[in-house]
């Protein structure tokens, strides 16, 4: 794939966002069955521990933009993907409830750090449509790897002892480790990185105004935060939806999630282009709800079906799901790079991803108490809020785009 690796910067994240994504990919595969066989906690407590780590990932997430302004995201991003590493390494010798609540808190608090700097530091570096086009070809690769993972983990699976998950756990971590390898020294090896990541350290820029006070970020980043609950469909809602309420077979699930990874990464790139322009993001936000609204009602359906008739609607809705995922990404990052204050990139990119972090963590329990406890109707009430979410945020990106031409527009009597 050349086309990730266009300049030595894109390439060290491509390499970083790789090991992260394939040693993330094999935890998602063996964490669930770890944690209560080999930590000794039931479901339940699981479930509540991950939770409360969320709450701190999404703290970190915002402070994430603050650090990285006062000591530069690339900085940043290194020593939170060391210590994300670091965290991880440490569920292999969690044995009680508080060490797992513990080791988890700084496994999600070391994520949020390093997704925000990273975030500020394609927001500092690149410009126009490339900053947009590397974000997409970096979440390829981390599509791609993940699913990479997950295949691998699938040998600790076939084991199935808590040996093989807690050697498992350990590669994770040291893999996430080996991912900062190739940020060491981007400093010396990029010209002008420095200098345009110390640029928010000044006096002058850090007494610059919060983002909290700018409404308009504020508001796109709470309606693009409502559409990202979208993922919990693929981690929660497929899986349960398929196996209880539908009567095609579970490895049904695998497929479906196998069409998500492909689909993302065969089609990312091609949908972000154009997104640096507001309407244009406002555009394919908009795109997204509608999508979701159909893949919702495609859902719904599958469960009234008979099995071969269920099968093909699922994947109907999973192509519909998957390209809602690539429309609404590109324009969540159009928006939160374009409407940002270049100034203080940090600050406005770490509200993004606090944003972002907080859909993720409320995603399972919306998803489940809306589609999965009341059916066809949760379902519709899903899809007409995605719909509706869309619809309004490519509302605020047109009255955006329009304050910003009045502004460029030239002042005074027209020439004749």
């Amino acid at each position: 794939m050349p086309e990730l690796f266009r300049d030595p910067l894109e390439r060290a994240l491509a390499s970083a966002v790789a090991a992260m994504s394939l040693s993330r990919g094999m935890f998602f595969a063996v964490s669930a069955l770890y944690f209560t066989r080999g930590v000794g906690l039931s479901a339940a407590v699981v479930g509540i521990g991950l939770t409360v780590a969320g709450g701190v990932g999404v703290l970190a997430s915002y402070a994430g933009g603050r650090l990285s302004d006062r000591c530069g995201a690339d900085r940043l991003q290194q020593w939170a993907l060391a210590a994300n590493g670091a965290a991880l390494l440490g569920y292999a010798f969690a044995g009680n409830l508080v060490s797992f609540v513990l080791v988890a808190a700084c496994v999600s608090a070391t994520r949020g750090l390093q997704s925000t700097a990273q975030m500020t530091l394609l927001a500092r570096w690149y410009v126009g449509p490339e900053r947009v086009a590397v974000r997409a070809r970096l979440r390829v690769v981390m599509n791609v790897l993940i699913g990479v993972g997950t295949l691998l983990a699938g040998l600790a699976l076939m084991v199935d002892t808590t040996t093989a998950y807690r050697l498992t756990v350990v590669l994770v971590g040291a893999i996430t480790i080996l991912g900062t390898i190739p940020l060491i020294g981007l400093r010396r090896r990029v010209t002008g990185l420095a200098a345009r990541m110390d640029a928010a350290a000044s006096p002058a820029a850090s007494r610059g105004p919060s983002p909290l006070r700018d409404r308009t970020y504020v508001t796109s980043t709470i309606l693009n935060a409502v559409l990202a609950i979208h993922f919990g469909l693929t981690t929660v809602g497929i899986p349960l939806w398929v196996a209880d309420h539908t009567e095609a077979p579970t490895i049904v699930v695998s497929a479906l999630l196998l069409v998500n990874t492909a689909y993302v990464a065969l089609f990312q790139v091609r949908a972000s282009r154009g997104t640096q322009d507001l309407r244009t993001a406002g555009r394919s936000v908009r795109r997204a709800g509608l999508l979701l609204f159909t893949a919702c009602l495609l859902f719904a359906t599958a469960g009234h079906l008979t099995v071969a008739a269920a099968i093909a609607v699922l994947f109907l809705a999973a192509l519909a799901s998957s390209a809602a995922e690539t429309q609404a990404e590109a324009g969540g990052w159009g928006m939160a790079f374009e409407l940002a204050d270049p100034t203080r990139a940090g600050a406005y990119q770490g509200l993004s991803q606090t944003g972002n972090a907080l859909a993720l963590m409320l995603a399972p329990a919306v998803v489940t108490t809306t589609a999965i406890d009341h059916g066809t109707p949760g379902w519709i009430a899903l899809g007409v809020l995605f719909a509706a979410t869309g619809a309004a945020t490519a509302a605020v990106a047109n009255r955006a785009a329009a304050r910003r031409d009045e502004c460029a527009a030239p002042v005074g009597p027209t020439p004749t």
